[in-house]
């Protein structure tokens, strides 16, 4: 199931023109993500993994192969000192635990991702098992940024914007 995300995710129209991409390392029940890094890289696409420094998440330029560290949750994240200003990214695949059709998404609960989107106008795209999307909503709080679009194994999830 994972590849098949993998695939979706490349075959986006978004991904098209994409020349800068900003991945995370997945652990435990993600999406796997290190196909998407190497296959990224040989297109020759700039790949970014985040890197926590204080309350902030930070692009980091990578790729197969750079050294990584493992963070206090178990992911890993690189320790190359190439940051990528958040405004040059064009798309930024988000991690979570739980989705909803209205682009809404929980989080591991630290707000990083709620921080950086509004940085950038890279379309947000989040990875995502099918049994992830809920099929009621999810809570929202006032500081909580919504996801452009969820790619499943079984499709992709264009959230409407509120009316």
């Amino acid at each position: 199931m994972g590849a098949l995300i993998a695939d979706r995710f490349l075959a986006l129209p978004e991904m098209e023109a994409a020349r800068t991409v900003m991945l995370f390392w997945s652990f435990g029940s993600e999406v796997p993500t290190a196909r998407l890094i190497e296959h990224l890289h040989v297109l020759g696409v700039a790949v970014a993994l985040p890197r926590i420094e204080g309350s902030e998440l930070v692009p980091v330029r990578f790729d197969p192969g750079d050294p990584t560290e493992p963070t206090s949750f178990g992911a890993r994240e690189p320790v190359g000192a190439t940051t990528i200003a958040p405004g040059r990214l064009d798309v930024v695949a988000v991690p979570g635990v739980a989705f909803d059709r209205r682009g809404r998404r929980v989080g591991y609960g630290r707000g990083y991702y709620d921080r950086l989107l509004p940085t950038t106008s890279a379309s947000s795209v989040a990875l995502a098992f099918g049994l992830q999307v809920l099929p009621g909503g999810l809570p929202a709080g006032g500081a909580d940024v919504e996801v452009d679009l969820i790619v499943t194994e079984s499709g992709t999830i264009r959230p409407e914007p509120p009316t």
